[in-house]
Order: structure tokens, then sequence, then C-alpha cells
């Protein structure tokens, strides 16, 4: 009994509780972004080092925490991980490729901004938000690749794979990523701002 009542209440769940005052020159936005941006270097970096270069394109961790950080942060912790997360990992780690970067960067960026903007300024019930963030983000994607492939510039892992079909075995091979974020990101929130109102509720007693 109690196990369904939390399924049903990370689809029906409470509006947003988190702190939404997090502005760009709030020193707390970019300690938040900071702890999100290290979990999406190190996760992907073991993703890759345990389970071969194709875990990372199975499992997709390095969106799974700029969902989380636009869900629990808002929208500009959204934009702050998504943009920066794939720059960084790049220069520390050399991934994704520089023919992955301008994809797998647009993407985090869409991510992040839709998923906190959704959840933030639309209220939108958790399990929502992802599925719109996602939907959004891979259409970005094949935009992204599209618009490399018009130009005539090197995309994905190279080679001469046409754009739709690139992009399809990419989405098929993360489906299995895409089913866990969608699953776990909306548990997870859910469980940070029951966590977060019961705290403020024990402060306000005290």
């Amino acid at each position: 009994m109690k196990e369904s009542r939390g399924l049903i209440s990370i689809v029906i769940a409470p509006t947003f509780t988190l702190p939404q005052s997090m502005g760009f020159r709030n020193i707390r936005l970019y300690i938040f972004s900071a702890l999100f941006i290290g979990l999406d270097i190190l996760v992907p970096w073991l993703t890759h080092h345990f389970g071969g270069v194709q875990a990372g394109s199975i499992f997709l961790p390095i969106f799974f925490f700029v969902l989380l950080a636009g869900t629990l942060g808002g929208w500009k912790a959204g934009v702050v991980v998504g943009l920066l997360t794939p720059l960084i990992s790049f220069s520390i780690t050399g991934m994704p490729p520089l023919t992955l970067l301008p994809e797998i960067t647009a993407t985090c960026l869409s991510y992040g901004l839709v998923a906190g903007f959704m959840r933030q300024k639309l209220q939108l019930r958790v399990v929502w938000a992802v599925l719109a963030a996602t939907a959004s983000s891979w259409l970005v994607r094949l935009g992204v690749i599209f618009l490399f492939h018009s130009l005539g510039l090197t995309y994905g892992y190279g080679g001469d794979v046409l754009p739709l079909a690139y992009f399809s075995g990419m989405f098929i091979r993360g489906l299995s990523g895409i089913a866990v974020a969608l699953v776990l990101v909306p548990l997870i929130t859910v469980m940070a701002e029951k966590r977060y109102k019961s705290g403020k509720e024990k402060e306000h007693v005290a």
C-alpha cells in the first residue's frame, strides 16, 4: 500500500518546493551546480572506464545529472550544469569526443533548461517535466546533427553515416538510459523535495 502511494506521489507530486531564489549572482547556484558538474564528470568517466565506450551511449549518465540539476535546482541551475558539464568534461577527460561535443552540449543544455523551466516556472509535475525535457532535447540533438551534415561538418563518431541513421542508432541504444532517468529522476526529486519541506517545517516549529 505504501509503495503504491509512493509511486502515485511521483506522478501527482506537489509543485516545486525547493529554493527558487538561486539567481545567476547567487553563490549558492554555483555551489549547487559544481556538485552536479562533478558527479556529471565522474560518473560518465567511471561508466566508460568499467563498461567501455558503448556503456556511455547505453546508460547516458551525462544527461541524468543535468536532468536532476534542473528538476531540483530550477532552470538556471539546469543551464549552468548543462552548458558547463560537457565543456569541462572534455577539457579534463577528453569525453565526449570533439566531434560529439557540439551535439552533446546542445542536448545537455536543453535537458537542464527545459526540465528546470517546466518544473519551476510552469509548475509541471516532475514526471511530465522529465518527459518534456527528454523529448525536446533529443529533437535538439537531431537538429544539431542535421545542421552539421548540411554544413559539411563532422558529427557523431565521424564516417559517412547519414544523419537519421546515426540519430536512430544513438536513440535506440540509449533507450535503457532514458528509461532509467524517467524512473529515478522523478523518484529522487520527490524524495528530496519532501525532505526539504520536512526540514523547513521542523525549523519553523523550532
